[in-house]
């Protein structure tokens, strides 16, 4: 989910930093760099001609089984995309229909006063316990840790707003291969040393901010 035009703002209209902004500024470059490393080799054996030749086709696969979601969860007309897309939201509905977990609210802007960020995860769900859960869809090969520390972050604006609803049913992460847009559901039922880190990179984020000012 994009950052809101306007970005966020705390209570007193003074904009902060969203969660996404934060775990970037210390994002692990590692997979990025093999991904780099991998369309090196395809393109010196011919398969493909540049670097993003398979990016685009390969997120788009992901991205239509993703938009085909949202609809479904939505209620509106799920586009017919066909193909990988099709497969990996035909996987979904198996997933959804298994698991019994109503999404029940979606994409909701959120800011922490107490730690002076913002976020908006993908859905909140309510599971077949009634508990409340978050969800999120990634677009991805693998399950990386700044998705973990995403996840935990989201927590904390979701308990800070809501502090009537705890999350008790714990963290879905529900993915879409780059690839084939085949589908995998990752579940964790606590976060507490994500959120830790996360807390560290909030205050590293603003001291790597002074320092830029000191050498600019």
């Amino acid at each position: 989910m994009p950052h809101p035009k306007a970005g966020y703002k705390n209570k007193a209209g003074k904009k902060v930093p969203g969660v996404t902004t934060i775990i970037g500024r210390f994002k692990d470059l590692g997979g990025l760099l093999w991904w780099a490393f991998e369309q090196g080799k395809l393109a010196e054996q011919g398969v493909i001609n540049s670097l993003y030749d398979k990016r685009d086709e390969a997120a788009d696969a992901g991205t239509k089984a993703h938009e085909m979601v949202e609809a479904h969860i939505n209620g509106f007309p799920v586009p017919q995309h066909g193909g990988a897309a099709q497969q990996g939201f035909e996987n979904y509905l198996k997933w959804a229909e298994n698991n019994r977990i109503q999404v029940v609210k979606q994409e909701m802007e959120m800011v922490s006063e107490a730690y002076q960020f913002g976020g908006c995860p993908d859905a909140m769900g309510v599971d077949a316990q009634g508990q409340f859960c978050i969800l999120d869809w990634k677009t991805s090969n693998g399950v990386y840790q700044d998705y973990l520390i995403q996840l935990a972050a989201y927590a904390q604006l979701w308990v800070e707003n809501h502090p009537n609803k705890p999350i008790i049913g714990g963290f879905h992460l529900l993915r879409f291969s780059k690839d084939h847009a085949d589908f995998s559901h990752h579940y964790w039922s606590e976060l507490g040393d994500a959120w830790d880190l996360f807390k560290l990179y909030r205050v590293a984020y603003d001291l790597d901010k002074k320092l830029k000012k000191r050498t600019g």
